[in-house]
């Protein structure tokens, strides 16, 4: 359970460190889309949580989605990321997301399993990559209607 504590722990500060590299420009530019997703993705949690999709063992606090630090750390600095390189680059955009996810699933969750912090149930490797192509299109698709819409850049 420590090991795992601390493994989220650095799984949780790690990508923050790289935050102010972003820049105000890029972080200003790309708030909305990555808030969205990560509010997004927070309540997939939940319902995965109750279809039993995976399982996460280890609680931040009692009644706190075990996945938290993961949405909230890497995913949601991860996704400023690869905004700041890809957007506009519609093709580049969703191989970057192909290959970040496929690390992901291939070796994270690996990882993830031998430190007890999360595990597959109820869908396996290649629905859960599914899962995050649709994620990743959702948050490309409304990074582009807040620029056209709301922000009214052409």
């Amino acid at each position: 359970m420590k090991k795992s504590k601390f493994f989220i722990l650095l799984l949780t500060i790690l990508p923050w460190l790289t935050f102010p590299l972003l820049g105000k420009r890029t972080i200003k530019k790309f708030l909305p889309g990555a808030l969205f997703m990560g509010i997004y993705v927070t309540f997939e949690g939940m319902l995965a949580e109750k279809r039993k999709w995976w399982w996460w063992p280890v609680n931040v606090k009692p009644n706190v989605l075990g996945e938290l630090p993961l949405i909230w750390g890497p995913f949601f600095v991860g996704s400023f990321w690869i905004l700041k390189y890809t957007y506009k680059k519609f093709s580049l955009y969703v191989l970057v997301n192909l290959l970040v996810d496929s690390f992901f699933t291939i070796f994270m969750l690996e990882l993830f399993k031998k430190v007890g912090y999360g595990y597959l149930v109820r869908i396996n490797k290649l629905q859960l990559s599914i899962i995050f192509l649709i994620k990743s299109f959702v948050m490309y698709g409304f990074q582009v209607f807040y620029d056209k819409v709301i922000r009214g850049e052409g």
